[in-house]
């Protein structure tokens, strides 16, 4: 059975491309290879994942495009016929969609349709798709719950995930398409986004450049390690949602259905301090980091923390690696890969 990944050369499905691999899965990798960040990293991405096919000998195919072309997208489903769908592409990042609404539309929206659209047609067994923890806007109930209100995002990125759930739903209910959406909680970890604070602290730390830190420190954080949310989604991939006659269509719940339709938490459960993640770094790194505290920032929340019962309760399993732990893999990794620059390859 084929797996069709979508953002393949991106951080998570980077993660997943590998692990599904080593279990011997064959994988279609898809990705457009944007310049939202270097580019460079991505391609890296790509050549660890076709040394890692080699070595287990799993099939890997990469395809090069953007979401937003739908007849690419037919073509791949009509020549690979994959069976397992997991939507990882997306435009990313709360502040740079206050910046360029546009390509947020596109690849969020117009191209999500696409996935739909040929998941529809070509009978998919499962659909898995990345949604995020900032669906949860304005809601300061903690920890949230799947079954909270989403109904007041605060970003163009947290609308354009919640309008995903919607548009899911719309095609489990009329045509059967189990679909399971994931709530990422601030995902971390070796070869993740230059753009994410824990590459920008480090970075800034090692070039004696003070770090940014927003809402003058005071930000709560439910930061979710690399290799417990790609465990989670590999349990989930192989268990979709079935229909379900016993759900109440008088009162429907905000986080399942009658349909086969699904939406789960992924986080830690455990959120830090942000001063404590830092301290992580500074402790890992062995510098002090020179800070510069800043106002916060527009579209940005003061705290997240997911409650993931539900997540366990389905597959056994939900995330538990301290930051302590998991900001020290992280380390270790960027300076094997920055400078050290040791050869992954081998």
């Amino acid at each position: 059975m084929n797996n069709l990944i979508t953002g393949a050369a991106g951080f998570i499905g980077f993660h997943l491309s590998c692990k599904l691999i080593k279990e011997g899965k064959s994988v279609v990798g898809f990705d457009n290879l944007n310049n939202y960040y270097d580019s460079s990293l991505k391609e890296a991405r790509l050549k660890y994942i076709h040394t890692l096919s080699k070595k287990y000998g799993t099939e890997f195919k990469f395809v090069k495009g953007n979401l937003e072309d739908y007849k690419l997208l037919k073509e791949i489903f009509k020549i690979d016929n994959p069976k397992n769908v997991i939507n990882l592409a997306a435009q990313a990042g709360v502040r740079y969609s206050i910046e360029n609404p546009s390509a947020y539309v596109q690849s969020n929206l117009v191209g999500f349709g696409n996935i739909l659209e040929c998941c529809r047609e070509f009978n998919v067994h499962h659909l898995v798709y990345a949604s995020s923890s900032s669906v949860y806007g304005g809601n300061k109930d903690l920890p949230f719950k799947e079954s909270h209100g989403v109904n007041h995002p605060i970003s163009l990125y947290a609308a354009s995930k919640r309008a995903n759930e919607l548009m899911a739903h719309t095609y489990s209910h009329l045509y059967s398409l189990p679909t399971t959406g994931l709530r990422f909680f601030t995902v971390y970890g070796p070869w993740g986004r230059p753009d994410m604070a824990l590459f920008l602290f480090t970075k800034a730390i090692l070039n004696n450049e003070p770090i940014k830190i927003f809402n003058n420190g005071d930000m709560l954080r439910d930061f979710t390690y690399i290799e417990d949310l790609i465990e989670s989604l590999y349990r989930l991939i192989s268990k979709p949602p079935i229909e379900n006659n016993r759900a109440s269509s008088f009162i429907p719940s905000a986080e399942d259905s009658w349909a086969p339709f699904k939406i789960f938490n992924i986080g830690n459960s455990k959120p830090t301090p942000l001063l404590d993640y830092i301290k992580a770094i500074e402790e890992s790194l062995g510098i002090e980091a020179k800070k510069e505290f800043l106002p916060m920032q527009p579209g940005d929340v003061e705290a997240t923390s997911a409650n993931c019962e539900k997540l366990k309760l389905w597959i056994g399993y939900k995330p538990s690696t301290s930051v302590k732990e998991g900001v020290s893999k992280f380390i270790d990794w960027y300076k094997k890969y920055y400078l050290i620059k040791k050869n992954f390859f081998n």
